[in-house]
């Protein structure tokens, strides 16, 4: 279950603000993406348009609403996701052979352009190699836990990772430059929140997003006056999700827009 938080770990590590110096950051963003299946150098290239247009398509299509999560999406793949592994490694496999594919990743990397492409490129062999030979070694010496705690660890106990991580954004506006309309933020309880790197925080981490995430808690208290309601724990939210989605199937253009401080609904 802590291994399904790595993307998160990746997040804060790619904005740079864990530790203080470059190189700590760049060391870990590495460990933590090679233990997820993770290629940190497509994610930041994605993420940084995500910040820069978020929720503005094309120019940003790593979240698209409308967004829909059902209770066989949860179940399927909450618990154990064999299907998310095989994903992941054919999408390894084919960066790892210079192959981009879809209009996001051809944005991100236009065709002529192989320079921008090579750290992408080279990241997704080193996973390849890297759990290859953690596979040969479990064969030869017989540990089979090793690759059950390693390159398996990401697709299994993800239930708690899912219903954090899709509310960043599910049901809210698009096309909108108000952070407060097109972000979510929810309070947890404390391990939760530590496992999810305070992301809950998401609405703060967008209209700050140079603010260490561990400072994210500070900053809610400072501007929470100015913050929509904010949902406590998982229950009230997936509630409040639940009714946005009740009413998209009905009318499938509606977008919620959470009511702001000194504006009458």
């Amino acid at each position: 279950m802590v291994c399904s938080f790595l993307l998160n770990a990746v997040h804060e590590l790619c904005h740079g603000t864990v530790f203080r110096t470059k190189a700590l950051n760049a060391i870990f963003v590495r460990v933590f993406s090679f233990i997820g299946w993770i290629n940190f150098e497509m994610f930041w290239d994605s993420h940084e348009r995500h910040h820069r247009y978020t929720l503005h398509p094309p120019d940003d299509l790593e979240v698209v609403l409308p967004m829909r999560l059902f209770v066989r999406h949860f179940l399927l793949q909450g618990f154990v996701d064999p299907v998310g592994a095989w994903n992941t490694f054919r999408k390894t496999w084919r960066i790892a052979g210079g192959r981009m594919e879809g209009q996001w990743e051809l944005t991100l990397y236009p065709v002529g352009r192989p320079e921008i492409r090579g750290p992408a490129v080279w990241w997704a062999r080193f996973l390849l190699i890297g759990h290859g030979l953690i596979l040969g070694f479990s064969i030869w010496r017989h540990i089979w836990i090793l690759p059950i705690l390693s390159t398996l660890a990401p697709f299994y106990g993800g239930w708690l990772f899912m219903l954090c991580n899709n509310a960043q954004h599910m049901g809210l506006r698009d096309n909108v430059t108000d952070f407060r309309l097109c972000c979510r933020t929810i309070t947890l309880n404390p391990i939760a929140q530590f496992l999810y790197w305070h992301m809950n925080f998401h609405t703060e981490h967008h209209m700050y997003a140079a603010v260490p995430c561990y400072r994210l808690g500070r900053l809610h208290r400072l501007i929470k006056h100015d913050l929509p309601p904010c949902p406590r724990g998982l229950i009230s939210t997936w509630r409040e999700i639940a009714a946005i989605q009740r009413r998209q199937e009905i009318d499938p253009a509606f977008q919620c827009t959470p009511p702001l401080p000194g504006q009458s609904n």
